[in-house]
């Protein structure tokens, strides 16, 4: 019978002795059992049960977010955007309190103007939203999670944990038309780009440790800015961001007979001066990964906005050869995000090197692709997600690559349905592999039987062929059911390489870990 700890990680298997998160619980417990997870797939389905839920709080509740980016003039759902929502709020009395990413500057591609308007005019209400730089140099708080609290009432506590930012482009439907408020992710996406993505809603006991990985960054003495650092300059002479009062910790709700295991896994980066719950940086997301490919034997199911690091390329590939019968299958975006003449290159020098390995030594059981909307305009795949056998389920913040494993600032979550898949009707992890599976391949091509690797690879491919080859073809007839195309990312040239590698482990994949550690271990 499978078991909870042959997937997830012991206390001493997170490997950070600093945090708060797993203590008070039994010897080598290191997660949470009765919790309710749901999936919330695509930015307008999450969106509106955010908004739903946020304006139902009343005076004494508490409101936490931590974001990589937040836009104020991002709708939540039709006639209310994300500021008037948090403003709503601080005015009805509730305790709003944030952490957003102090982003780079504008010149550079991102957002510090976008969340300092957010910050100023939540803050003005009454809240505390506060930009945090607490970050590895070059690095950032990528962390996507929002906490609506309850005091004296936690079975009413909701936490909100994925890969969904508070911002622009992120609206969009199942679809997959767009958000109508866009963000610029390369001029193939269109105008208007698709966006794939997946943020999940839970409910129980791991709402505590969630609220934790808030309360440990909010409680951190370290001043929020970088001392001498010239970018942020201007916002720095025109306000200063005093340290906020700490906030206290949150009581577990009671466990639901029938819910899921959970455990909630962090990537923090060692760095000077070190996080104060995370001394030598956690890296306890990697490690999920690693033990959970110890443990497959059937089909790996990946959705990645990523998916590039040649370590992470070996991990696999050592679970293929330890278990013939393992096959996997991942879905990317057709094309990088950042795709200029000097950006194109060294964001997919990973990727093809990752691809180079695994699909070039695995082809009958390795396969990658990629989505398009009817329309055919490529789809952005921004979801971070993982379902391993049917049995287990990661979804969350980090990307398959070393930056989001050892030197960003990640959150996910594991989902584990204690009893075994194979005697289960439904698990969680199989209800939402089959879920993202009837939206890319289309509703009639995934029934209700059980993982069948072989079987189900082949009809991943037989779907990717049938609509590449209506393309190829000249679209002549109705064209096929589903949205996948086999991916195949544009080589690069002898004489890219050399730079393209340098840029790509200096800025696009940079490793967080202390050197003691590298390479491979985490």
């Amino acid at each position: 019978m499978t078991q909870i700890a042959d997937w997830f990680l012991t206390a001493r298997e997170r490997g950070n002795h600093s945090t708060s998160i797993d203590r008070g619980r039994p010897p080598g417990v290191a997660w949470t059992t009765g919790n309710h997870v749901q999936p919330r797939i695509h930015g307008a389905d999450y969106f509106s049960a955010l908004a739903d839920a946020v304006s139902s709080l009343g005076r004494g509740s508490h409101l936490w977010i931590a974001d990589w980016r937040g836009d104020e003039g991002q709708y939540v759902s039709d006639g209310l955007t994300l500021g008037e929502l948090l403003i709503g709020a601080c005015r009805r009395g509730v305790q709003v309190r944030g952490l957003l990413w102090r982003s780079h500057p504008g010149l550079f591609g991102f957002s510090e103007r976008q969340v300092s308007t957010l910050a100023d005019d939540v803050n003005e209400a009454g809240g505390q939203l506060l930009l945090d730089e607490r970050v590895r140099h070059g690095g950032s708080h990528h962390q996507k999670m929002v906490l609506l609290l309850h005091p004296g009432a936690p079975e009413h506590d909701v936490a909100f944990v994925g890969g969904i930012d508070l911002c622009h482009g992120r609206r969009d439907s199942a679809e997959h038309c767009g958000d109508p408020q866009p963000a610029p992710v390369g001029d193939e996406y269109g105008e208007q780009p698709p966006w794939h993505d997946i943020q999940v809603e839970l409910r129980g006991p791991a709402v505590a440790d969630v609220a934790e990985t808030f309360r440990e960054r909010w409680n951190d003495r370290t001043p929020l800015e970088h001392s001498g650092s010239p970018l942020h300059l201007a916002s720095r002479l025109k306000k200063r961001r005093l340290l906020p009062a700490p906030l206290p910790s949150v009581g577990p709700a009671p466990p639901a007979p029938d819910g899921q295991a959970v455990q909630v896994l962090r990537t923090y980066p060692a760095k000077r001066p070190g996080y104060p719950f995370a001394l030598k940086g956690e890296r306890s997301i990697a490690r999920l990964y690693l033990k959970a490919l110890e443990q497959a034997r059937s089909l790996i199911y990946v959705e990645d906005q990523y998916f590039w690091s040649g370590e992470i390329a070996r991990a696999y590939e050592r679970a293929l050869e330890r278990t013939p019968g393992l096959h996997l299958i991942a879905v990317v975006p057709r094309f990088p995000d950042r795709n200029g003449l000097v950006s194109g290159p060294a964001n997919r020098y990973g990727q093809l090197a990752m691809l180079d390995l695994l699909v070039r030594r695995h082809p009958d059981r390795v396969a990658v692709y990629n989505l398009e909307n009817e329309a055919g305009t490529p789809i952005y795949v921004h979801a971070k997600a993982v379902v391993v056998d049917d049995v287990l389920a990661v979804v969350g913040s980090d990307n398959m690559n070393l930056r989001s494993w050892t030197h960003d600032s990640e959150l996910s979550i594991a989902v584990f349905d204690p009893e075994p898949a194979q005697d289960a009707d439904a698990t969680f992890a199989r209800d939402l592999r089959r879920t993202l599976w009837r939206e890319h391949l289309g509703e009639g091509a995934v029934g209700a039987g059980r993982l069948d690797p072989v079987a189900d690879f082949a009809l991943w491919q037989r779907s990717a062929d049938s609509l590449d080859g209506w393309h190829q073809g000249g679209q002549g007839g109705d064209r096929p059911t589903g949205r996948v195309r086999p991916h195949r990312p544009r080589e690069l040239a002898a004489w890219q390489r050399p730079w393209a590698g340098l840029l790509y482990r200096a800025f696009v994949d940079p490793d967080g870990r202390p050197a003691s550690m590298r390479p491979e271990t985490f």
